[in-house]
């Protein structure tokens, strides 16, 4: 790949994940004045079904396998577990916590992944090589990261918006909102560890799918259908509320529109096209962007405060995040050598693994 194609990579995923940044935000505004969460994931994966369907229609429609009974299944499962409930889970947890604290759970998805491909023996590790210790080391380094978020908060690293002034016998409202407060940000780690467990037991289901049925465009646009049913039949049974389902003013309906069209559509034609050209390693490489992003809307925008224990915890599940792709891309590249090295003698080994592609973007 020369130097040009590797800007266009580049800029593609720095405005993916500016995007996604873009569309958390939004829906974090939206959720604190009281928007559904269910209502907000079936206008969401609505919109992103028509604009899927769309774009899979002209691309895929002569290329298209037979879709089977047991395919159309597999995809179902694929939607309440993967877009469905991880979503859910998501933005519960963004409506707990913050932004920048929601965001940085999801670089532990590539790190849960990996736990969860070793259990069901999709992943092997080879503890003698650097390859295999670095994956073990940044799983281990990701997952301390995350008990610090969850765990401790500590001081807070910047000053209040708009600060308020002592009013005499308010010391015991102040203490009960901050109690509050702590429980709320533990209920909401606790959803945010829930979003990141079914989102990477969904690379695992998917890993299977995209086998059986290549067609990545229009697997997403019934993914989003099924998605989109699922959430509404859901919202339907947990609040019978009519009126949640009116999208109130401006912000939240460009924020819907935002978060189907780009945040899911044009973000997953991106993903897919530098997947295809770089690997997901290096799509994965980029999640920490997200957080960057968010963590400078979440200060200037929400004017949110960020506490020592966030930025602790945020920096190990990085660093972690980033030992655990480096070992896995150089464990890919041996894999090649290994390849062309043997291929003249028997042209039919397959010496790779069989591994999930391990990647972390919402």
């Amino acid at each position: 790949m020369n130097c040009h194609e590797q800007l266009k990579t580049v800029a593609a995923m720095v405005a993916v994940n500016f995007a996604i940044s873009v569309a958390n935000v939004l829906i974090k505004m939206i959720l604190d004045q009281g928007a559904n969460h269910l209502v907000v994931i079936t206008y969401r994966q609505s919109i992103s079904t028509v604009f899927i369907s769309a774009v899979a229609f002209f691309l895929e429609r002569k290329s298209r396998p037979k879709l089977t009974f047991r395919i159309l299944c597999h995809i179902f499962a694929s939607a309440l577990l993967g877009a469905t409930l991880t979503q859910y889970f998501f933005l519960l947890g963004l409506k707990y916590t913050s932004a920048t604290f929601s965001c940085a759970f999801i670089n532990l998805v590539p790190a849960i992944t990996f736990i969860l491909a070793l259990v069901f023996k999709l992943e092997k590790v080879n503890l003698g090589s650097k390859c295999g210790r670095a994956k073990v080391l940044g799983t281990f380094i990701c997952i301390c990261g995350a008990l610090l978020l969850g765990l401790y908060r500590g001081m807070p690293l910047t000053n209040p918006a708009y600060p308020q002034a002592e009013i005499p016998g308010t010391s015991h409202a102040k203490t009960s909102i901050s109690s509050h407060r702590t429980k709320s940000w533990a209920t909401g780690s606790m959803v945010l560890t829930a979003a990141s467990l079914t989102w990477s037991s969904w690379f695992l289901l998917q890993a299977g799918i995209s086998k059986k049925y290549p067609c990545q465009y229009s697997s997403t646009a019934i993914l989003s259908f099924f998605s989109a049913t699922q959430a509404a039949i859901l919202s339907s049974i947990l609040d019978r509320d009519l009126s949640s389902w009116i999208l109130k003013g401006k912000l939240e309906i460009s924020s819907v529109i935002f978060a189907g069209i780009v945040g899911s559509g044009l973000c997953y034609g991106l993903m897919s096209w530098c997947v295809n050209k770089k690997g997901p390693v290096f799509t994965a490489a980029f999640t920490p962007f997200i957080q960057i992003f968010v963590a400078i809307f979440d200060f200037s925008i929400l004017h949110e405060q960020i506490h020592l224990g966030s930025v602790l915890g945020s920096i190990l599940v990085i660093a972690g995040l980033y030992i655990l792709l480096w070992g896995k891309s150089k464990e890919e590249e041996d894999c090649v050598m290994k390849q062309s090295q043997v291929a003249e003698e028997d042209p039919e080994c397959d010496m790779a693994p069989q591994v999930v592609p391990i990647t972390g973007t919402q």
